[in-house]
């Protein structure tokens, strides 16, 4: 079946008959968008945007403040006092106060290889902004000389300084950076260069996943949605790039991108390779919509044929398309830590009902990651990964999945993600947490995937990883 997505371009869907099962408990970020949401689409503002749009209608710094930022959520940070001073030990303190202040998180901004981006690039370091990623062209990254996994703690800002459109791509040749921490509100002047596309006789630029990463909480402005052109860049997380990494897609694989909406990894598949099918399913239709404008947005419509959107029951895919990818990405739904901490609307009740959620996340993740497993061809390998701290949704769920599905093996990542990009991530130890305060347990526990704790000064994260190869 094919639908219609925007004025011109189509992405084939296949849409399931049977009711949405699986999925259902999705994380605070995989909610359903709101008719007020998707009224701010159609304006072509995120909701990123959105907000700093609203605080541009605020003259009262304090009003401008509490649009952007709820209150914390006491029960449920009591919970991750709790569950997290046992399970990360001395990392807590610095990941909880990074957590509860938003004015510090970084962003990273990825690069639409489907744009021209070369000026863009050039205002990025202008700005301070460098590449996370070695040239494609360039010699493998050497690894950096050892550093501990936790860098020195640096003070907390509690503002973001942002950048506004006018301020990035200004019509004329010097600029500078205004104060730290102003939000600046100025109306934006995008060169239409950097939303122009290889329509031509040219093929598109060879796959080259690019992010670029500020040492500060800089934050870039939100490219506008403009009918009939591309976005030029995506902003993210950057620890969000880690499963894509992991994954290791190349040209001609058959990718399954098994929870997909949003859609930033899906949109870093695409950048990183050119696979010969990608999958992206979303069970909620709502959601699905959202994913399908989303990779509009991106990428051609030459490539449509590549790309589907389905939305289908994720645990179903090891039954009806067993052994049909090479690769299979589960970003699973979790219990966001970053956003479930200011989820206090509706009050204490909220609370009771996030923590019920949390506690059954983790029976639907295993069954996600076996239909995964199943779904992948012998010799394929699957990324599982969460944006969590949570062991049980994590280590737990590798562990039982790993000691239940034969032909299931777990691949080390040291080398090919820790090493090269421990300067701009901080790695938990690979032990068992409660190990830290015990001596005597060091190493008896291995770790069964990677996890990128948020700390002052490189503010990425939580995010889960764990690489699952299928021998058989």
């Amino acid at each position: 079946m094919l639908r219609r997505l925007g004025s011109s371009r189509l992405l084939s869907c296949n849409l399931s008959s049977g009711p949405d099962h699986g999925q259902e408990l999705s994380r605070e970020t995989r909610k359903v968008p709101t008719k007020q949401f998707q009224r701010r689409w159609s304006r072509g503002l995120d909701s990123a945007a959105y907000k700093r749009w609203e605080l541009r209608k605020c003259s009262d710094p304090r009003s401008r403040r509490a649009l952007v930022l709820s209150p914390v959520c006491n029960l449920i940070l009591d919970h991750f006092d709790k569950q997290y001073t046992e399970e990360l030990g001395p990392i807590w303190p610095s990941t909880r106060a990074v957590l509860l202040n938003p004015g510090c998180w970084q962003y990273g901004v990825m690069l639409n290889r489907f744009t021209s981006v070369s000026e863009l690039k050039r205002r990025l370091q202008g700005h301070g902004f460098t590449p996370l990623l070695p040239h494609p062209n360039s010699p493998s990254a050497v690894s950096p000389a050892p550093t501990p996994h936790l860098p020195p703690t640096p003070q907390i800002h509690s503002s973001q300084h942002h950048l506004s459109f006018t301020e990035t791509f200004p019509n004329y040749a010097d600029i500078s950076l205004p104060q730290p921490n102003a939000v600046i509100s100025q109306p934006y002047s995008l060169d239409d260069s950097l939303h122009q596309l290889n329509t031509g006789p040219h093929p598109f630029p060879s796959p080259s996943l690019q992010c670029f990463i500020h040492p500060s909480a800089v934050r870039f402005p939100s490219p506008p949605h403009r009918q009939g052109q591309l976005k030029p860049y995506y902003l993210l997380n950057a620890a969000s790039l880690l499963p894509v990494l992991a994954l290791g897609v190349k040209d001609g694989d058959r990718v399954l991108d098994l929870c997909s909406a949003p859609g930033g990894k899906a949109l870093a598949i695409i950048q990183a390779a050119n696979p010969a099918l990608l999958c992206c399913n979303e069970v909620d239709p709502h959601r699905r919509d959202w994913l399908a404008k989303t990779l509009e947005s991106f990428i051609p419509q030459s490539l449509s044929s590549a790309i589907t959107v389905s939305n289908q029951d994720g645990r179903i895919f090891g039954q009806t398309e067993a052994g049909m990818y090479d690769k299979v990405l589960v970003d699973a739904p979790c219990s966001n830590d970053r956003s479930w901490l200011f989820s206090s609307g509706g009050g204490e009740q909220r609370g009771c009902l996030r923590l019920k959620e949390r506690a059954r996340l983790p029976t639907l993740q295993m069954e996600l990651l076996r239909s995964a497993l199943a779904a992948v061809r012998p010799g394929g390998v699957v990324v599982y990964s969460t944006c969590t701290l949570s062991r049980s949704e994590n280590q737990d769920v590798v562990k039982a999945v790993l000691n239940t599905f034969p032909g299931a093996e777990l691949d080390d990542l040291e080398e090919e993600v820790v090493l090269p990009l421990q300067q701009h991530f901080t790695f938990a130890p690979p032990c068992r947490p409660h190990a830290l305060l015990s001596p005597t347990l060091l190493g008896h526990t291995p770790s069964c995937g990677l996890l990128v704790v948020p700390h002052p000064g490189q503010t990425w994260g939580p995010m889960f990883l764990s690489r699952i190869k299928r021998t058989h």
